[in-house]
């Protein structure tokens, strides 16, 4: 079906009177689907992560990147692709973003070492950009009433939180029975059926008055923000005083200070400073980065958990994690009701606490836990993250003007995924430096040869196939590496919890109670 560039505020009226019709649902079904392929890819990826270590050989940091590179590239990019979108049109640029995510997910599949991988990885990023801020901001056009873009938020919430439902049981399936790249390859069907519904029903909507990209404001974001986690990352590894970290982030500092200096002076911004002088939209915004720092960092060390400590199959792995999307899910999908009834700030305060209270009964593990004592801490993360993300996005969304949703949406989409690299980053550095200081200890005392004591201080996984190697003495090894992940895991999910916790004070003290004219 044929459609033209049309105005913001023709588009709602023009799809449809009625939040009833037929288009817009298919539309919003189609955006949904978009998003739930990009939050699959996450989780999926996330169940795979020991089978790659095995079969790629990978240390620690480098499965830091297999997660983050992606993410890296989608948060760096973002706000130019919602830029773009505003300026090009949205249905177009969200076309492409569904094209090269469909060629990265396939070049990832078949991947013969960690660098291809990474580098795949990075390319799907591209296309994630463009596709994020593009279901957004068409979400935003299409359901223009607060009452309707509310409820159409809180299913692309709620289908945020499908993704990670379905992810690992879809991921643990397929590496029953195919090889971890199958895991990459499922997004091309998703992403072909997309693109052809995107074509046929989505109208195009773009900012006739939107300024040219800023690119060279686009250029410091995405290298500030890629030199930042790389110097968080590698920190373990290099050793967080050498000039290699502290340059790479001392100038991180730099360019990210740049970038916000050339956005304050630009005639066409990547980034509208003006946004954060609404304490609605800064606070709402810091809430939602802060739950999905949380989540994601927690994902990446549990799946590990489960597989190389607890010893469970990627399958059973999957199972396992499914109840905290679960429970996300629901209550995403009921929240932005429930915040237009006692207040956003209640809602978003009340699901950080429970986050933080979820991660610090999550600090009582060990090696001998069992399934069923874990399940209070996720379902608690589970209500905590359907609580706080879909009145958080609702409250950043309806702070932005509607010619200005497609940069409002990116903004909101990069504080998502910076916060999810940066929890990846951050957890992970945490317990890295944690579990290779108390290897290192190990292997320095029981004389370990250099080459051996690499592998078992680079990960739990390189330790444990050590392990396997090393006859009499490998169950003590093994034991040991278990108990120094525990150990390791147990600081950094403490760790999150305070920030979380604080950030809830934050939310408690400076958000406000509801949209002004919300009744």
């Amino acid at each position: 079906m044929a459609t033209r560039d049309v105005a913001p505020a023709r588009v709602g009226s023009g799809v449809a009177h009625s939040s009833e019709s037929p288009r817009r649902i298919v539309i919003l079904a189609v955006l949904c689907l978009s998003v739930l392929i990009i939050n699959l890819d996450g989780t999926v990826l996330n169940v795979a992560l020991p089978r790659i270590v095995a079969t790629l050989h990978v240390d620690a940091a480098q499965l830091q990147w297999i997660v983050d590179a992606y993410v890296v590239v989608l948060a760096g990019l973002l706000l130019i692709a919602g830029s773009l979108g505003d300026h090009l049109g949205r249905k177009w640029v969200f076309v492409v973003g569904l094209v090269i995510f469909a060629t990265g997910s396939a070049l990832s599949a078949f991947s013969p070492r960690a660098a291809d991988l990474i580098a795949a990885r990075a390319f799907m990023g591209v296309g994630a950009a463009a596709i994020m801020p593009s279901t957004l901001s068409i979400l935003t056009n299409v359901f223009t009433t607060p009452h309707d873009r509310a409820r159409a938020i809180g299913l692309w919430s709620g289908t945020n939180g499908l993704g990670l439902a379905l992810g690992p049981m879809i991921g643990g399936w397929l590496l029953a029975h195919y090889w971890w790249g199958s895991v990459f390859l499922i997004n091309v069907p998703i992403a072909a059926l997309a693109v052809a519904v995107v074509l046929w029903v989505v109208p195009n909507s773009r900012n006739p008055v939107a300024s040219r990209p800023d690119l060279p404001g686009a250029a410091l974001a995405l290298v500030g923000v890629a030199v930042l986690l790389w110097g968080i990352i590698e920190g373990p590894g290099r050793g967080w005083g050498s000039i290699a970290i502290v340059g790479a982030l001392g100038g991180a500092l730099v360019l990210l200070g740049a970038f916000v200096a050339l956005e304050r002076h630009s005639t066409h911004p990547l980034l509208e400073l003006s946004f954060f002088r609404s304490r609605r939209f800064s606070v709402a915004m810091s809430a939602l980065a802060l739950t999905i720092f949380a989540l994601s960092g927690v994902m990446f060390l549990l799946t590990q958990f489960f597989q190389f400590t607890l010893g469970y199959s990627p399958l059973a792995t999957g199972l396992r994690i499914t109840p905290i999307a679960a429970v996300l899910v629901v209550v995403a999908a009921l929240s932005t009701t429930l915040a237009r009834a006692i207040g956003t700030r209640v809602v978003v305060f009340v699901g950080m606490v429970l986050i933080s209270l979820g991660l610090a009964l999550l600090s009582l593990v060990s090696v001998h836990s069992s399934y069923v004592s874990m399940l209070p801490a996720f379902m608690l993360l589970g209500v905590g993250t359907g609580l706080a993300v879909a009145p958080s996005t609702d409250s950043v969304m309806g702070s932005v003007p509607v010619d200005l949703a497609g940069v409002g949406s990116a903004t909101n989409s990069t504080a998502l995924q910076v916060g999810s690299a940066l929890g990846v980053a951050v957890l992970g550095s945490l317990l890295s430096t944690h579990y290779q200081a108390t290897m290192t200890r190990l292997v320095t005392a029981r004389g370990v040869p250099s080459v051996i004591a690499r592998a078992i201080e680079g990960s739990l996984g390189g330790a444990l196939l050590a392990a396997g190697r090393a006859g009499a003495l490998g169950p003590s090894l093994a034991l040991a590496a278990r108990q120094a992940y525990v150990s390791a895991m147990i600081f950094a999910v403490d760790v999150g919890a305070l920030i979380v916790g604080v950030a809830a004070v934050v939310v408690a003290l400076a958000l406000p109670a509801r949209a002004e004219g919300d009744t």
